[in-house]
C-alpha cells in the first residue's frame, strides 16, 4: 500500500514538472469596461509583445539632464543600452518628452526581445545595469524599473523553512516524540510538493496567476500538518488503551478520518466558492488552494494510514514518559480545564469582555481600503520601487497609474471630431494634471487621449475620477455614436478592484449560511451554528482590523517588514474569509464535537463543556500554534499580495482559537444550558444524519474506554 501511494506520488510530481508551464501575472477582468477597451485599443494602437523597463535617469540637485554635458553622457549610455545583447528597442527621453518640468528628471523605455510570457535572462538584465554605470560616472543617477526588473518571489524560501522549523517543535512538545512529529511534517511537504507539480502541469494548459503558488503552499502546508496531527492523536491514544496497531488505525481513520473530511471539504467548498466571482485570478488562486486542501485531506487519510502501519508499535509512547502519563485516556489537561473553568464560573463576564474586545479589534476595519498592488508595494531597497518613487516625485504620483479615453468610430471625421469633444471636456474635470494631444491611429478609426491624474492608481481619489470620467463621457458617445471609454492598466485594476469589493458581501451571505446548514446538521442543534457563526464573523472583522491598523495605518510596519502602507490587496478580504470560514468550523467541531458527545451520554450540560475542553483544547491549541507559524512565516515573503493575506489568516486563527472557541463558546454553552443542544422535532427529520466523528465505529470491545474523540489523545 505504502509503496503504491508514493509511486502515484511520484507519477504527479514527475509528470507535472516534466510539463511546466509558465503562471501568469495577470489581474484583469475578461469583459470589464476598461478591459474591453484595453482589447479595443491593442488592435488600433499595437505594440511588440515583448518585455519591457523604464531606466529612470537623475541628474545632481540643480542641473538639467539637457546640460550639455549630461545629454552627451545620456545619450551615450543609451545608446550602449540599445547595443545590448537582447534589447530591441531603446527611447530618447528628451525626443519622446518624457523630462520632468524641472528638467532633473528623465524616463527612457527599453524594449527586450524576449516575449512578454517569459524571463529577460538575468545577463541581460545584468549588462543593461552595467552600462548605465557609464552615466553613473558622469553624474547622472541610473534606477532601473518596470515588469523586467520587478522583484520576483519564491513561493518558497527561508523564512517558510524557519515555519517549517517552528512547526516541527510545536508537534514534538505535543507528541513528546520526534518520530511521531515527523509524520505530520512529511504528509503534508509531500501533499504540497505534488500540489505544486500539478499546477506547473496545469500552467501549461490553462491560465495560472503567479499568486496561487505561495498561497496553496501555504494553505497546503498549514492544514496538512493539522489534519495529520488529528489523526496520529487519536493512533497514539488508541495504542496506549492497548488496541492492537492494525485495528487502532482503521478506527482512528474512521473516527479522526471522519472529522478530516469534514473540515477539509467546508475549507474546499469554500475555496472553491472564490471562482464565483468571476474574477480569473481569483479563481486561479481559490481552485490552486483548494487543490492543496484536497491534496492534504487525501494524504492524511491514504498515505499516513500505510506509514503508520510502516512504524508500528514504536508510536505507543512510553508509560514513563511525564507528559504521557498526564495525557492518558482519561485526558486530563490542567491549562485547558482551568482556563475553561474560570470561563464558567464567570460565564457573562466572559462573554461581555470577549465580545467588547473582538469588536473593538474589528472597528478599523471599517476603513478597509482595496486596491490592485504595484511596484509602489515593493520593498524600498528593490530598484524597481525606488524608480517607482522617483517616477512620482518628479512627474506627480498619477504618472505612475496614467489613464487613456479610447474613441472609436468606422467614420474617421467622427474619430477626429469626438475625440476633440472630448479633450475640450477633459479641461473642465477637476483632478487631473495633465492631458496629452489627440493621438490618432494608423487606421484612423480610433483615437486616444492620456490622462495624468493628480493622486497615485491606488487612491481612493483616481478611483472616483474614474467614475466621473465615465459619466462625463457618456452624453459624448450617445450623441455622437461613437464608442468611448476610460481604459489603462489603472482603470483596469480599479475595475477588478470594484468587482471584488462587490462580490465580498454576497460571497458573505453565502459562507454564513453554510456555516449555519452544515453545523446545524452536525451537531443538531439551533444555538450551536448561530454562535459559531456569529463567533467567525468576530473572528473574520478583528483579522481585518488588525490589517488595516498593520498595513494601512503602519502599526508595527516595519517590524514585520510592510514596504508601504496603503490600500491592501483587493483579494485579501474574499480569500481570508473563504479560509478562515473553512478553519473556524475546523475548531468548533473538533471542540463542540467533544461537548456533545458527552451531553449525549451523561445530559449534564456543565459537565459536557468541561469534558470537551479536558478533551480536545490541547489539539486545537496545538493545531492553530501550527497553523499560526506557518502563515506568520509566508508574512516575511515580501509579496506585497501575499503578506496581508498571511497576516490576516495568523490573527484570524490565533482570535478565533483562543478567545471565540476557548471562551467564547464555553461562555455561551454554560447560559444556554440544555437549550444549546435543542433542535424542532420537525427540522430534525427534515435534516439529513452525518455522522461527523466516526461514532458509529464505536462497538463494546477492549477499548471500549478510550474517549472517542481523536482529541483526547496521547501527548496532547
Amino acid at each position: 500500500m505504502l509503496v503504491g501511494w508514493l509511486l502515484a506520488l511520484g507519477a504527479v510530481i514527475g509528470l507535472g514538472f516534466s510539463f511546466a508551464g509558465s503562471f501568469e501575472d495577470s489581474s484583469s477582468i475578461p469583459g470589464s469596461p476598461a478591459q474591453t477597451a484595453l482589447t479595443k485599443m491593442g488592435r488600433h494602437f499595437p505594440s511588440p509583445d515583448v518585455q519591457s523597463a523604464d531606466i529612470v535617469f537623475q541628474a545632481p540637485s540643480g542641473r538639467k539632464v539637457t546640460d550639455a554635458d549630461l545629454r552627451k553622457s545620456l545619450a551615450a549610455t543609451l545608446k550602449a543600452t540599445g547595443d545590448v545583447r537582447g534589447v530591441a528597442e531603446v527611447s530618447d527621453p528628451v525626443e519622446s518628452d518624457t523630462v520632468s518640468e524641472d528638467g532633473r528628471t528623465a524616463v527612457a523605455q527599453v524594449g527586450f526581445t524576449t516575449k512578454k510570457d517569459e524571463d529577460v535572462p538575468a545577463g541581460t538584465l545584468d549588462a543593461v545595469k552595467a552600462v548605465g554605470s557609464q552615466a553613473e560616472q558622469a553624474g547622472l543617477k541610473a534606477v532601473y524599473g518596470g515588469d523586467a526588473y520587478a522583484p520576483s518571489t519564491s513561493p518558497f524560501g527561508p523564512p517558510e523553512m524557519v515555519g517549517l522549523g517552528v512547526a516541527l517543535v510545536i508537534l514534538v512538545i505535543t507528541f513528546g516524540s520526534l518520530l511521531a512529529a515527523g509524520l505530520p511534517l512529511l504528509t503534508a511537504i509531500l501533499g504540497v510538493v505534488g500540489t505544486m507539480a500539478a499546477m506547473m502541469g496545469a500552467a501549461n494548459v490553462l491560465g495560472v496567476t503567479d499568486s496561487a503558488p505561495t498561497l496553496a503552499i501555504m494553505l497546503g502546508l498549514a492544514v496538512g500538518i493539522d489534519y495529520a496531527l488529528f489523526i496520529v492523536s487519536r493512533h497514539r491514544s488508541q495504542l496506549a488503551a492497548g488496541m492492537p496497531v492494525a485495528e487502532s488505525i482503521a478506527k482512528a481513520n474512521a473516527t479522526a478520518g471522519s472529522a478530516v473530511v469534514f473540515a477539509g471539504a467546508t475549507v474546499v467548498i469554500a475555496l472553491a466558492g472564490l471562482s464565483v466571482a468571476g474574477v480569473p485570478m481569483l479563481t486561479s488562486m481559490g481552485l490552486a488552494s483548494a487543490g492543496a486542501v484536497a491534496a492534504a485531506v487525501v494524504l492524511a487519510l491514504g498515505l499516513l494510514p500505510a506509514l503508520l502501519g510502516l512504524v508500528g508499535g514504536r508510536l505507543t509512547p512510553k508509560a514513563k514518559a511525564p507528559r504521557q502519563r498526564r495525557a492518558v485516556p482519561s485526558g486530563q489537561v490542567p491549562m485547558g480545564e482551568r482556563w475553561v473553568e474560570g470561563v464558567l464560573r464567570r460565564p457573562v463576564r466572559a462573554l461581555i469582555v470577549g465580545t467588547v474586545a473582538l469588536v473593538a479589534l474589528a472597528l478599523p476595519a471599517l476603513q478597509l481600503k482595496l486596491a490592485v498592488t504595484d511596484e509602489g508595494n515593493s520593498p524600498t531597497t528593490t530598484s524597481s520601487r525606488q524608480a517607482y518613487d522617483m517616477v512620482s516625485d518628479a512627474f506627480g504620483p498619477g504618472a505612475n497609474g496614467p489613464l487613456v479615453i479610447l474613441v472609436e468610430d468606422d467614420d474617421p471625421t467622427a474619430v477626429q471630431s469626438t475625440a476633440t469633444a472630448v479633450e475640450d471636456k477633459l479641461r473642465d474635470v477637476k483632478g487631473i494634471a495633465d492631458i496629452s494631444g489627440v493621438d490618432v491611429a494608423e487606421d484612423k478609426a480610433a483615437a486616444r487621449i492620456q490622462i495624468t491624474p493628480d493622486t497615485g492608481p491606488r487612491t481612493q481619489e483616481t478611483s472616483a475620477l474614474v467614475s466621473h470620467l465615465r459619466t462625463e463621457m457618456r452624453p459624448l458617445a450617445t450623441s455622437s455614436g461613437s464608442y468611448v471609454a476610460v481604459t489603462g492598466l489603472t482603470a483596469v485594476s480599479i475595475d477588478v478592484s470594484d468587482k471584488l469589493s462587490g462580490a465580498l458581501v454576497p460571497f458573505a451571505i453565502v459562507v454564513v449560511g453554510l456555516s449555519v446548514l452544515l453545523l446545524m446538521i452536525a451537531f443538531r442543534s439551533v444555538a450551536i451554528p448561530v454562535k459559531a457563526t456569529i463567533g467567525f464573523l468576530l473572528s473574520v472583522g478583528a483579522a481585518f482590523g488588525a490589517t488595516v491598523a498593520v498595513f494601512q495605518w503602519g502599526w508595527l510596519a516595519g517590524l514585520l517588514g510592510v514596504a508601504s502602507t496603503g490600500p491592501v490587496a483587493s483579494f485579501m478580504p474574499i480569500i481570508v474569509m473563504a479560509v478562515l470560514f473553512g478553519l473556524a468550523m475546523d475548531y468548533e467541531v473538533f471542540l463542540v464535537s467533544a461537548m456533545r458527545e458527552d451531553y449525549v451520554r451523561h445530559r449534564n450540560a456543565r459537565a459536557a463543556i468541561l469534558t470537551g475542553a479536558r478533551n480536545a483544547a490541547r489539539v486545537v491549541t496545538s493545531a492553530a500554534l501550527i497553523m499560526i507559524s506557518v502563515f506568520v512565516s509566508f508574512l516575511f515573503s515580501h509579496d506585497a499580495d501575499i503578506m496581508p493575506i498571511a497576516f490576516a489568516l495568523a490573527f484570524g486563527v490565533m482570535v478565533d482559537a483562543f478567545l471565540v472557541r476557548m471562551t467564547l463558546v464555553p461562555a455561551v454553552l454554560a447560559l444556554l444550558g440544555d437549550r444549546a443542544w435543542w433542535l424542532p422535532r420537525r427540522l430534525d427529520r427534515l435534516l439529513p444524519h452525518l455522522d461527523v466523528e466516526g461514532e458509529n465505529v464505536h462497538a463494546p470491545d477492549a477499548a471500549s474506554d478510550v474517549p472517542s474523540r481523536q482529541n483526547a489523545s496521547v501527548g496532547l
